[in-house]
């Protein structure tokens, strides 16, 4: 209960304040006014030749524009990530499309997404710079997305059975169960997984902002489509400094939300004894002491809390609908035939035009993609074993030693967000003079979009073991060997078929801006399924692209289906955390 501000408390209030509110409130002040100057910039027509820029004094208004985007894509990959994967968790019959459909969609690669998108945005806001703008968070979206809801779906199947024997003892309704249990459950790989996920944004950040559909250049005002001018004109001056402003802005995300929300999470995992390695951040512990926050806290997001938790226990009551052991929701037949219809229609229709579109390929085009198909599979493959070689031992280190981790988190949340086309320019020149040029080299730039996805899903599950299980390895003196054998990869297997799963997607994306590179004006490229869909983007070829995209998501799924996902369920039954 909230104590009544008396003469006395307020007096004490304002003794207790020091330079570290004031700088508290200076920052939502600045923020506030940064995001509505920048916002008004998003409105107007979309200039016809709209030039980028590479003078240093751009920098500023278009890091601020980029970053508008960034945070508009990750709250709606946020909103997405809780209701796809908890509507997947609930419902059985959804959890059988929803999850093979999710499949699906992180294979389709960004660039595959983009003519669709742009075109459709601009033909609902003609001339308008807001399709456009749209256009670049949905795609920025579809980088972010299927990253953070297999994580979150894996950890809401990872539930205990005890906690949830015990949410039904206590009678919780939907909300109450998803409030106390279900969310805190996930949060820590969802934090550790929104890190990887913000950082695939920046991976794919110069292709969206600066893209061509056929004879049409479209472009945004934005720190991607800066470096991808300079690197166009071969500007390194320009590229550096762009580069130190990325570095920058990473860092200071890194600084202001990544670290205070990992030590936030960390109240939300599972422990008999106390907790040694607890990650710090100097912002968390400032909001936990600034009387400022705690006058926020109390006047405005507890009420909000209470209003949203009494409206909606009223809205769902305790038991409304039928459900099995596991809390899944069953539904009547009617409306399970309802939902299949509809899906089956929609899958019909889509599949009709897809027939349509690609009767005008001719042999030699689907020869084409099926050889590039194999070439691209073959550097998957070698990406994937050469990064889990070093991700699993380095991923387990900074998970369990705190030490460690205040060092390299931020070191390793830089390398995974820097975008590799903003390298392109300094590696190609190395790697234009190695044996075998870009073909081998494409498999060092693909490692740039994979490895990262299976470094921070291990942190993850490194930091949720429990501490007590340690301590257990250690009162049996069990040696390093065993404590890897018996304890650390069973407890972070879960979550490493989560991080292969989305890291091979990952691999099958990067293939695209690593198998065809433009430097200086010259199209560099190898035999590739990612450099067939460059080449029909940037020709405008849609039944090529068509073509290539599907024999794309089909590799991947497939591999999904008859690899991963059983040792996903294996991971679901058999490693799982018991209480």
């Amino acid at each position: 209960m909230t104590r009544p501000l008396t003469p006395a408390n307020q007096t004490l209030g304002r003794l207790n304040w020091t330079w570290q509110d004031a700088l508290l409130i200076l920052a939502i002040v600045s923020l506030i006014v940064a995001i509505v100057r920048t916002a008004s910039n998003f409105s107007g027509a979309l200039p016809v030749n709209l030039v980028i820029s590479t003078d240093i004094t751009a920098l500023p208004g278009y890091t601020a524009q980029t970053l508008i985007r960034m945070v508009l894509a990750y709250f709606v990959s946020l909103v997405f990530t809780l209701i796809y994967a908890y509507s997947a968790y609930r419902f059985r019959l959804a959890r059988l499309i929803l999850i093979p459909l999710l499949d699906i969609l992180q294979s389709i690669p960004v660039l595959s997404f983009l003519p669709g998108v742009v075109l459709a945005l601009i033909a609902v806001f003609p001339g308008q710079r807001i399709g456009v703008e749209l256009a670049s968070i949905l795609l920025i979206f579809t980088g972010m997305a299927w990253n953070m809801v297999f994580s979150f779906y894996q950890s809401l199947s990872s539930i205990p059975t005890e906690l949830l024997e015990a949410a039904r003892v206590y009678r919780l309704n939907l909300w109450q169960q998803f409030w106390t249990l279900e969310l805190p459950a996930g949060v820590i790989g969802l934090v550790w997984n929104s890190v990887m996920s913000v950082a695939g944004g920046w991976f794919f950040l110069i292709a969206i902002e600066s893209f061509t559909l056929g004879d049409k250049d479209f472009r945004l005002p934005g720190l991607g489509s800066f470096l991808a001018n300079a690197a166009s004109k071969g500007d390194f001056p320009a590229i550096f400094c762009g580069l130190a402003v990325l570095i920058g802005v990473i860092v200071a995300i890194d600084f202001f939300a990544w670290r205070p929300l990992i030590g936030w999470a960390e109240k939300f995992k599972f422990e008999m004894v106390e907790a040694q390695n607890s990650p710090e951040s100097w912002v968390l512990d400032l909001l936990r002491r600034s009387p400022t926050f705690r006058v926020i806290s109390d006047r405005v997001f507890q009420p909000i809390q209470s209003a949203l938790d009494k409206g909606l226990i009223t809205a769902f009551p305790v038991r409304t609908l039928p459900v099995n052991a596991r809390g899944r929701i069953k539904f009547p037949a009617l409306l399970n035939w309802i939902f299949v219809s509809g899906f089956a229609l929609i899958v019909l229709w889509a599949t009709w035009e897809a027939v349509i579109l690609l009767r005008f390929l001719s042999r030699n085009d689907w020869l084409t993609v099926l050889r590039g198909a194999t070439f691209t599979a073959l550097r998957v493959i070698v990406a994937l074993i050469l990064s889990l070689l070093w991700t699993v031992p380095v991923g387990v280190a900074i998970g369990r030693d705190r030490k460690l981790a205040q060092f390299l988190q931020p070191l390793v949340q830089i390398a995974a967000s820097v975008p590799a086309t903003a390298l392109f320019p300094v590696l190609l020149l190395g790697l234009t003079r190695i044996a075998g040029g870009l073909e081998i080299g494409s498999v060092a730039l693909m490692m740039l979009g994979t490895m990262w996805y299976l470094l921070f899903n291990v942190i993850a599950g490194a930091q949720s073991i429990p501490s007590d299980l340690f301590e257990a390895a250690w009162v049996y003196k069990l040696s390093l060997v065993q404590r890897w054998k018996t304890l650390i990869l069973p407890a972070i297997f879960p979550y490493l078929i989560t991080g292969i799963i989305t890291a091979v997607g990952g691999a099958w994306n990067a293939s695209i801006v690593s198998e065809y590179v433009t430097f200086q004006g010259k199209v560099i490229s190898t035999n590739g399924l990612g450099a067939t869909i460059s080449q029909a983007t940037a020709t405008g070829n849609f039944s090529l692209l068509l073509a290539a995209t599907t024999v794309m998501s089909l590799l991947v799924v497939l591999t999904n289906r008859l690899v991963w996902r059983p040792l996903y369920k294996l991971a679901q039954d058999k490693y799982q955390i018991l209480i």
